[in-house]
C-alpha cells in the first residue's frame, strides 16, 4: 500500500464533519480537525466533552471518544476496522480506504446522535 497521509486526512475530515454536523469545531487548520459536544461535563460545567478529531503525523488518527463512553457501540464493527483500532477510541490510516472510511462515518453519525444530548443518569448513553 502507497502511502498517501493528504488524500486519507482529507477524506477523513470531511467523513467526521459530514457525519457530525451538531458538533462544535473548534480547531480546523492543516493536519487538525477537533470537534466538542455541544454540551459541558457534569463534573466540570465549563469544559465541553470532546467528540472526535482527525489529525495527520506519521499517519492519519481518527479519535471518536463516543466509543470510549459506550463500548457496545463496537459491536457491529467489521473485523478489517477493528484491525485499524489502537487503543479504545482511535484509528490509524495511511492512505485512503473507501470502504473503511463509509464505515466509521456512519459509526461517527450514530456516536454524534447519541451525543446530541447531554449523558445524566435518567438517559445514559
Amino acid at each position: 500500500m502507497v502511502a498517501d497521509l493528504e488524500g486519507a486526512y482529507a477524506a477523513l475530515r470531511e467523513a467526521m464533519l459530514r457525519a457530525a454536523p451538531g458538533m462544535t469545531v473548534v480547531e480546523d487548520g492543516p493536519g487538525e480537525l477537533l470537534l466538542h459536544a455541544p454540551w459541558s461535563t457534569p463534573l466540570k460545567p465549563k469544559e465541553p466533552v470532546f467528540f472526535g478529531s482527525v489529525t495527520s503525523k506519521s499517519y492519519v488518527a481518527y479519535h471518536l471518544f463516543p466509543l470510549y463512553l459506550d463500548p457496545s457501540m463496537k459491536d457491529g464493527m467489521s473485523p478489517a476496522l477493528t484491525k485499524r483500532m489502537q487503543g479504545k477510541t482511535c484509528f490509524n490510516f495511511k492512505a485512503p480506504d473507501p470502504a473503511l472510511f463509509a464505515e466509521l462515518e456512519a459509526l461517527t453519525a450514530e456516536g454524534a446522535r447519541r451525543f446530541a444530548q447531554p449523558f445524566t443518569p435518567e438517559r445514559p448513553h
